[in-house]
Order: C-alpha cells, then structure tokens, then sequence
C-alpha cells in the first residue's frame, strides 16, 4: 500500500505500483512519484539509495529501467517526459523512516484536516512513536499521525548541509570509477 506522500493522485499510485519492483529489485528506494500536467506530461520520479547518497549516474541507471518498463505496461495514455531526480537536500519527507532517519533536522509538516486549529507546523524532527510524527514545535512537541500529512519536506538549513556533505564524503561518492586504482591502498592517506 503506498502513502499518499509518495504518490498522491490514483495514476501516481498506479505508476508508483509498477515503478516500485523495477527500482527496489536495482537496489534503490521510491521517494516519491508525481505526474505533472502542462502542455507535455512531466512523470517525476525521485529516488535515493536505502542510506542516501544518490548519484547523477543512478538516476539514468533508473530512467532507462523505467522507461522500458513503462513502454510495456503503458499507463500514460499521453506523450510524457520522464525525470528522475534525487530528493536533494531539502528533501521531501515520505515515508515514516525518513522522519526517524533525519531526527534533530528542521521541518515542515502539512496535515491534510486541522489540528488544533492549523495545517502547518514548523519545528525539530522529534523521531516516531508507533505510527506519530512528533515534531518540537513552539508549544513543545506534539505527535502528528502519518496518515494525517499531505506534505513534509526538512528546510535547508546549515546544519542540514553539513551533515549531507559529511555524508557523500563519508560514502566517497566522488566518482568512484577513476580511483579504482587507489582505492587497492590501505587507504591512510584519508583525513
């Protein structure tokens, strides 16, 4: 069953069906699925590795694997453009684990009803209990129900920056393939 974070619309969920397995089965996760009216259709897919760090080469790896799959089980009846997309920095939040994942980084959660008379909340990520979000808002921290948001990405923050940037160098995501060579050292030379 797919959230409504990662695929709002019936033909988003439909897509997001058929998107899952071909993605999963690479090795990557299904961030969120958004088809986007306009002149042309814009099919969005964002995607990301299971511990982030999602490089320009993977996204073609999963455009090539989706497309054909798409060709086959034709669920967009008009011409499309096909983007695939990390989720970047201040990405959006879609599933429960992302919000466990960047606990103690800022937010924005929207919920789809009131709550306490609002639909925004702006504050820390406080981790999950069962199936809340908990959030540290101004008044103190509060629990918002999963089913309960419509929209929720972190806001960029420096902190955010930092650790993303600690992150893609702790994974040595720079182009691995021209230090094939290097990488057969003890490797102390690192910092």
């Amino acid at each position: 069953m797919t959230n409504d974070l990662i695929a709002k619309a019936a033909i988003d969920r439909r897509l997001a069906e058929i998107i899952t397995p071909v993605i999963e089965d690479m090795g990557y996760e299904l961030v969120r699925v958004r088809l986007m009216g306009g002149k042309t259709h814009t099919l969005q897919i964002m995607a990301d590795k299971p511990d982030g760090g999602i490089e320009v080469d993977d996204c073609a790896e999963i455009s090539t694997a989706v497309s054909a799959t798409l060709d086959v089980e034709d669920p967009i009846l008009d011409a499309y453009t096909l983007e695939v997309s990390s989720p970047g920095i201040d990405r959006p939040l879609t599933r429960l684990k992302d919000f466990e994942m960047f606990e103690g980084y800022e937010a924005k959660l929207e919920t789809s009803e009131m709550i306490d008379g609002r639909k925004r909340f702006k504050g820390m990520l406080a981790g999950v209990e069962g199936n809340e979000v908990l959030i540290n808002v101004e008044e103190g921290t509060i629990g918002l129900d999963f089913d309960w948001l419509s929209d929720a990405k972190l806001v960029l923050t420096d902190e955010l920056i930092r650790e993303m940037l600690r992150q893609r160098k702790a994974a040595g995501t720079i182009n691995e393939e021209n230090f094939d060579e290097i990488e057969t050292d003890s490797g102390s030379e690192e910092d």
